[in-house]
């Protein structure tokens, strides 16, 4: 997959892309429904002999305009979204840098210069999708828009029961910790990648030696607890009970969160190792110990906790 930052204004033109099918939308996350949309222009890419394309937008558009927020937390962070994307198999993926330049683009610019301009041929977007200066262009206004130089297929919205997976939806089962509720919603369990830094160790000391892991990117993160994961080191997969909070037990910094991971059966050195940490269930809430030895009998049912878990997930 070809990744093509834009800064607005670009100075692209039609003769510097193939045919395109492209999706469009912010895609954190890149769910289930988000999903549909890039698949459904793959498709139409296939069936048309173009090449397969991706638009997004980066930073995200509240922290911009701070409707909302000033600094933002993913479910997917750009080299996230990246690899999720083109695990899809996609040709082209379009980055546009969102600033209040872009922003303020009338409907009509965004689709003459960010859609005809890069020679696109049809569009795939979800039934919410705007576009243009506050919003004002839409599904509904695209025939007008298009100046019949492209066409375009909206997506219907993607419902788990009678439920529109979502976002925003997913964001609030990731605050709330619901996390083996994720796999059906984003096709696979939250994610978060960090490398394994230097800690106290203060875990080896108690027969439990941890993996303390930075994670360097704006990721939105469950709520402090254990957890039973499954982390990546290299190219494989281990299993663990990892410590997402202040760690109480021993007064340590209050503002400072740290995420521990205990991985089973494991003893290499890997700190500087870049690692993956798949979220699967909430086991418990932090709390605070009387003593070491009540926190190492509480880690031993934790870890009995997260092996009894992953036999019965098979």
């Amino acid at each position: 997959m070809e990744v093509i930052k834009i800064n607005h204004p670009h100075q692209y033109e039609q003769a510097d892309y193939p045919e395109l099918a492209m999706a469009l939308g912010y895609f954190d996350g890149v769910h289930l429904g988000h999903q549909q949309v890039i698949n459904k222009a793959k498709s139409i890419a296939e069936s048309n002999g173009w090449k397969s394309a991706v638009m997004t937008f980066d930073p995200h558009p509240s922290v911009v305009l701070g409707k909302s927020i000033q600094h933002a937390e993913y479910i997917t962070p750009l080299s996230a979204k990246i690899n999720l994307i083109s695990n899809l198999g996609i040709d082209y993926l379009f980055i546009v840098h969102f600033t209040h330049e872009f922003a303020n683009l009338l409907p009509q610019e965004f689709i003459d210069q960010y859609i005809i301009d890069l020679n696109v041929k049809h569009i795939v977007a979800g039934f919410d999708f705007t576009y243009g200066r506050m919003g004002k262009g839409n599904m509904e206004t695209l025939p007008f828009h298009s100046r019949d130089l492209f066409e375009y297929t909206t997506v219907p919205k993607y419902l788990l029961g009678e439920e529109k997976v979502s976002s925003t939806f997913i964001r609030a089962e990731i605050k709330q910790g619901n996390m083996e509720i994720l796999p059906s919603l984003l096709g696979g369990f939250y994610s978060t990648s960090g490398v394994v830094v230097h800690g106290d160790k203060r875990g080896r000391t108690i027969g439990f030696p941890t993996a303390n892991v930075d994670m360097t990117e704006d990721y939105l993160f469950p709520p402090t607890g254990v957890y039973a994961v499954r982390i990546k080191v290299g190219q494989t997969w281990f299993k663990g009970v990892c410590n997402r909070g202040f760690k109480p037990t021993f007064n340590d910094d209050k503002n400072k969160q740290t995420i521990e991971a205990n991985i089973f059966d494991f003893s290499e050195d890997i700190y500087g190792q870049a690692v993956t940490v798949e979220w699967h269930r909430r086991l418990r809430s932090e709390r605070k110990f009387d003593g070491i030895e009540q926190l190492v009998n509480q880690i031993e049912k934790d870890k009995q906790n997260a092996v009894i878990y992953f036999e019965q997930l098979g």
